[in-house]
């Protein structure tokens, strides 16, 4: 059945192309971009992370994300770093292995006039065996059949992490965590429908620096 016309005003301006499908659209929730909508290609891999969810994390977040270094390890649409730009975060780092999805995160960045963003076209796991740099802030939300989490939070603790870093966890509501790294604890915890989000965080006491981990 064809749905009515919508009497309803789009809130924001929009950065996509006239003709994109709905479904390809996220809206960026708060700060400056607030209201805007982005959209992102149509490859099956990419789920971003539903409004409420990231309205839920960034309350979690608020106090923590100003002037933040943040990694997306798995960007696919790019909402969560792109929404931690939107509310102050002074630098992302965007990883995704995908050329195209790579391509077009780039040119939203452009429309969007952001600063301090870098895409990365590049597996995530090889990405983490660079020589590591510590960022506060960390989104891992992987292909919920990739099984890669245990060996990302490994990797991740050999000096990607600040003092007093937070990982946000996105995955399957009905698998668990693997098992944390030393020194790591979930700070919040929720479920929305068949997805399960945690934030996870660090104490500084169990922060490996670069130069600990460097031949």
């Amino acid at each position: 059945m064809a749905r009515a016309p919508s009497n309803r005003r789009p809130v924001g301006k929009s950065t996509a192309p006239v003709g994109r499908r709905p479904h390809n659209q996220l809206r960026i929730v708060g700060g400056r971009w607030r209201g805007m909508r982005i959209d992102f290609p149509d490859v099956e891999a990419i789920r971003p992370s539903p409004d409420r969810v990231r309205e839920t994390l960034f309350n979690w977040l608020q106090t923590h994300i100003a002037g933040a270094r943040c990694l997306d390890l798995f960007a696919g649409s790019g909402a969560l770093g792109i929404e931690a730009l939107s509310r102050g975060a002074s630098a992302v780092t965007f990883v995704d292995r995908e050329p195209q999805v790579g391509r077009h995160l780039n040119q939203t960045l452009q429309r969007l006039g952001a600063t301090g963003a870098t895409v990365k076209t590049e597996d995530a796991t090889r990405f983490l065996e660079r020589t590591p740099a510590p960022f506060d802030l960390v989104f891992l939300d992987p292909p919920f059949a990739s099984n890669l989490l245990h060996s990302i939070f490994s990797r991740l603790s050999q000096g990607w992490l600040a003092p007093d870093a937070h990982i946000y966890v996105e995955c399957q509501a009905a698998a668990p965590l693997p098992p944390l790294s030393s020194g790591w604890s979930v700070y919040r915890s929720k479920q929305a429908g068949q997805v399960g989000y945690h934030l996870l965080r660090v104490t500084t006491a169990h922060i490996r620096s670069a130069e600990e981990v460097l031949p």
